[in-house]
């Protein structure tokens, strides 16, 4: 990467916390919350919900008419289209993992600034977990294509 690819990721990246840390993602006890759909539900975090894909469904309809981003050559895009059974898969050990720990990765790690144990529980089991699936598509080979 260049010096301005690094700065552009620095940026993003930073605009990325401090809108975790603003919209309150980053406290497991509100993502909690809004997951206990059957209990006391917190509402709140569906108008950062809203908001995310709101703005993504605007702005992908002018962006992706652009002959190519701003700052590359390219769009890199996906190209498969079919849901595999390894998708829905992981779709799922994600969405448990978030209900049980009340992070993702992204709050995760922008959570690790508050100074407490609970995220760095959580980087560390996130980390096993991707040696253990690299470990064990070693020696079984990826899942389906």
């Amino acid at each position: 990467m260049n010096l301005k690819e690094n700065l552009i990721v620095l940026v993003s990246g930073i605009l990325f916390g401090l809108g975790l840390g603003l919209s309150q993602m980053m406290d497991r006890d509100r993502v909690l919350g809004f997951l206990d759909v059957v209990g006391v539900w917190d509402p709140t975090l569906i108008f950062v919900l809203g908001g995310a894909v709101g703005v993504t469904a605007i702005a992908f309809r002018f962006v992706l008419r652009l002959p190519h981003p701003l700052f590359s050559n390219k769009f890199y895009l996906p190209t498969r289209q079919d849901i595999d059974p390894t998708l829905i898969m992981g779709a799922a050990i994600f969405g448990i993992g978030w209900g049980i720990g009340g992070y993702c990765p992204g709050p995760a790690i922008t959570a690790l600034v508050l100074g407490i144990l609970n995220p760095v529980l959580f980087i560390i089991a996130m980390i096993a977990g991707s040696l253990a699936y690299t470990l064990s598509s070693k020696l079984t080979g990826p899942g389906p294509k």
